[in-house]
């Protein structure tokens, strides 16, 4: 499908890129019936189904948030709850066959943008005017230094989801073609549909590491850092008087 006419750029999503975008839409589907759902409970009836998930979901990462982050990020669990369900999906996805779009460097590179920028969102909105003078903390020579330490949060997000999605595939790619080849010596078979009979015996264990023990841990690892990244951008004096007030009511 050509976006400029013929010849010139076409748009030609690759097969990361659909999956990602699938994933996005059964996760906003999922909240929107959830939105339906309560909207039309009686509050004097216990949840159920789906309703009764939802909101296990919302207050268990609200509790977390809390926690993590402090008093003044309130409701901050309805932001992040669909980025836990859309980071843990893409990684879990690779367990079906289907490529896993955290592989694919442009989807955890806009995971760690929503943080970067949500970190320096939260350091205007305390800070105000005074945002820029940490550009030239201590001494205004350290400018160029601290707009490069900048980014860091950025980097470190996005190839730390990247670099271990590339592995997990890396290692299932080379386990699957030993076993393949192994198979096809032992066998004397011709490396058809008959050779991957070995690759059965490993992968699931691969599988289960890398797909559903590791996509859990990769997904708390990035929110954990994320809530902590943004809420240290909150002044000291601010989050003490947020703690006070709450104290006094």
């Amino acid at each position: 499908m050509s976006l400029f006419g013929p010849g010139n750029l076409e748009f030609k999503p690759n097969a990361e890129t659909i999956i990602c975008l699938c994933i996005c839409f059964v996760v906003a589907l999922v909240f929107v019936i959830g939105g339906i759902l309560a909207r039309k409970q009686d509050p004097t009836k216990p949840s159920k189904g789906l309703l009764f998930l939802l909101e296990w979901a919302v207050e268990k990462v609200d509790n977390f948030t809390a926690t993590s982050m402090g008093e003044g990020f309130p409701n901050f669990g309805g932001v992040v709850l669909p980025i836990i369900c859309f980071l843990f999906l893409n990684f879990v996805i690779g367990i079906s066959g289907l490529p896993t779009p955290m592989a694919y460097l442009p989807i955890p590179l806009a995971l760690g943008l929503f943080t970067f920028l949500m970190i320096h969102i939260t350091s205007i909105r305390y800070t105000k005017w005074s945002y820029f003078k940490r550009y030239i903390d201590p001494i205004p020579i350290f400018l160029p230094i601290n707009l490069l330490s900048m980014w860091s949060p950025l980097l470190s997000l996005s190839l730390r989801l990247f670099g271990n999605a590339i592995s997990g595939y890396v290692l299932l790619t080379l386990t699957n073609w030993g076993l393949k080849n192994a198979a096809t010596v032992l066998t004397g078979l011709t490396g058809g549909p008959e050779a991957m009979v070995l690759i059965p015996i490993a992968t699931p264990l691969l599988h289960a590491y890398f797909d559903v023990f590791s996509s859990f841990i990769q997904t708390l690892v990035f929110i954990s850092l994320s809530c902590l990244f943004i809420a240290q951008e909150r002044p000291e004096q601010d989050m003490q008087l947020a703690v006070g007030s709450r104290k006094e009511s």
